[in-house]
């Protein structure tokens, strides 16, 4: 009996130590298809941080950010966005699936108890009489385990894993537009704020020149022409505090949105000035730091994922051995089942040896196409990832020259309103010129608000491109 059991464990351990074999190419990260370093030009002269300036993908978000109340509110939508919720539950999801898929290499052992009880008639019994057959049986066994001589599952396994990978880079992605998002709203709410106390101080800068203008008129001294002119500016400063004020209620919902819940007044922005500053951050010399982003590194985990499943495929195309076998006891009395001689064993190895199947060949196919597919996107994703910080690169090197230009403008518009107000109230200028005045000055301050929010938007993406904004560690 001891020798009979050796037999199996003896064959078992040979499968076991055979079973070492890898159909998956030998994977390699390709080449990235774009420049070693970033651009450089006359619009990238400025681009380059202070020395000692971290790196975006260094550099938490908590101390990049500065401002207290846009720290409440990421703070406020890492807790509520769905959009984030759902990515953690992806991870989640792909995490079990791996554990399904490298469950497989291990054998299922089920432990089993019957009883059957059999009628035989008298014609179909041995000794001519009708008779009872009793059956009990308890047993511990494994049921078709497939032993991966060919590394088949094993390419599953790791197909899982590196899917499973890629929906954790998913979530760090999915959290870094979630914080940046939640930055650019904050930013434009506070810049539609400015443009409407801006528009509302025009508003009523205009409508007391207008009183002024109409009561000159009631007696004489103003024309109606002036008159007219005057309430053109009043009407076109009461469209803007209407659109400004629109815009800012819809940035709070955008807001709300983004958030997940509705965000306390005390946390909203009343203008860009207050806005305090981001940490400045430093892009690199290299654009490898780009393989470090978290959509690139999901994109080269789906790429391995696919070079993995054209291992399972070629396994596929080799003989399968698969096991069963169990060793317990039986008895025709229930109360036989654990006495000397009730042993009982099975061992049955199986060997499926593929002959003909098309769609093995054609599945190869396809999976190397996916391959193909994969490496295309991871390319493309690297593509769009240098072209992205290399237009914030070109944002910053030329933005604090244009908002110099702008200020000195603004400057300018403003002087020149006074200069032509003052001229029309004694009489040398007509009130054209104080519109024409006032109208160059008004849009040089929109611009100025313009430029100021492009400047921070600007660099709240520069570090949302460089892979800034996740609270996981980037990898070096």
């Amino acid at each position: 009996m001891k020798r009979m059991k050796t037999v199996p464990c003896l064959s078992l351990g040979v499968f076991l130590c055979l079973s070492g074999c890898s159909m998956t190419p030998k994977y390699t990260r390709p080449e990235a298809p774009v420049p070693a370093v970033w651009p450089s030009g006359p619009a990238y002269d400025n681009a380059q941080a202070s020395p000692g300036a971290p790196a975006a993908a260094e550099l938490k978000w908590r101390e990049f950010f500065t401002d207290e109340r846009l720290r409440q509110i990421i703070e406020m939508a890492l807790q509520n966005n769905r959009d984030l919720r759902i990515a953690a539950l992806n991870v989640q999801r792909a995490r079990a699936l791996y554990g399904i898929q490298r469950a497989g290499l291990l054998p299922t052992v089920n432990a089993t108890g019957s009883g059957s009880k059999l009628r035989v008639p008298a014609d179909l019994s041995n000794n001519g009489n009708a008779t009872t057959v009793n059956q009990y049986g308890v047993n511990l066994g494994i049921a078709s385990w497939e032993i991966d001589f060919f590394g088949r599952i094993r390419s599953l396994k790791d197909a899982a894993l590196q899917e499973y990978l890629a929906t954790e880079e998913a979530r760090s992605g999915a959290q870094i537009l979630l914080v940046s998002g939640i930055a650019n709203a904050y930013l434009t709410f506070a810049a539609d704020r400015e443009n409407l106390k801006l528009a509302q101080s025009t508003l009523d800068t205009q409508q007391a020149a207008y009183n002024l203008i109409r009561r000159r008129y009631d007696v004489g001294l103003s024309t109606e022409l002036d008159l007219r002119q005057a309430q053109t500016r009043v009407d076109a400063a009461r469209v803007d505090v209407a659109l400004y004020s629109r815009l800012a209620a819809q940035d709070d919902n955008a807001l709300t949105l983004l958030v997940g819940s509705k965000v306390p007044a005390g946390l909203l922005p009343d203008d860009l000035i207050l806005v305090s500053p981001v940490r400045e951050i430093s892009p690199e010399m290299s654009s490898e730091v780009l393989l470090l982003r978290p959509d690139i590194l999901q994109a080269e985990n789906l790429l391995k994922a696919a070079n993995a499943n054209i291992g399972a495929a070629r396994a596929a195309l080799f003989p399968r051995i698969s096991l069963t076998t169990a060793f317990g006891t039986a008895s025709s009395e229930l109360s036989g089942l654990f006495k000397s001689g009730s042993e009982d064993w099975n061992f049955s190895p199986q060997i499926v040896v593929p002959i003909f199947d098309a769609r093995a060949w054609s599945a190869l196919q396809a999976i190397k196409v996916e391959r193909e597919i994969a490496l295309a996107q991871y390319e493309k994703a690297i593509q769009t990832a240098f072209r992205e910080v290399a237009d914030a690169l070109a944002v910053r090197g030329t933005v604090e020259e244009q908002l110099s230009a702008q200020r000195s403008l603004a400057d300018a518009a403003a002087e020149t309103y006074r200069l032509s107000n003052a001229r029309y109230t004694k009489g040398i200028d007509s009130f054209l010129g104080v519109l024409d005045a006032q109208r160059s000055f008004y849009a040089a301050q929109q611009g100025l608000v313009s430029i100021r929010f492009a400047k921070l938007a600007n660099q709240v993406r520069l570090y949302a491109v460089l892979g800034g904004g996740s609270d996981q560690a980037m990898p070096r």
